[in-house]
């Protein structure tokens, strides 16, 4: 068993992928199309040929790469990344959603167990931190990237 890459269409990968996961074939266990990587999907079967088989039937499935990859090589794909990372305290960021949407604010403080911004507003006439989760900012200037 192991796991396998298959090349697909630019911007297919998701099509492919639920194509090989509703083909029943005992012999592919797991599909994962990951969107880092562009025009391959990962492919956890026994063997080649039960994926040769079903990329017989897909449209945009283009060639398996010889050779598979193991488990270490796909697992970082598989646990998904902290809203929180790459936001740095005193960046500037802006508020994308919730009530100050639109609001530019500076970060004050950072909560990676709880994936948390606390952020203070700039045109506000008093500073007032707000915590707000780190999928609602975008990060406009950042003092590591100068």
């Amino acid at each position: 068993m192991g796991v396998f890459a298959v090349k697909t269409t630019a911007s297919q990968e998701q099509t492919v992928a639920s194509m090989i996961a509703n083909r029943e074939e005992d012999t592919i266990h797991a599909v994962l199309a990951p969107d880092a990587l562009t025009s391959y999907v990962m492919v956890e079967a026994e063997d080649t040929a039960a994926i040769e088989r079903v990329m017989e039937e897909i449209p945009h499935a283009r060639s398996l790469v010889p050779g598979d990859a193991g488990i270490s090589e796909v697992e970082h794909f598989l646990s998904p990344k902290p809203d929180v990372e790459g936001i740095a305290e005193n960046d500037i960021v802006e508020l994308i959603a919730g009530p100050f949407k639109g609001e530019k604010a500076q970060v004050q403080r950072i909560d990676e167990g709880k994936d948390q911004v606390t952020v203070e507003l700039y045109e506000a006439t008093v500073p007032i931190p707000v915590t707000v989760r780190g999928d609602q900012i975008r990060v406009l200037d950042s003092e590591d990237r100068q």
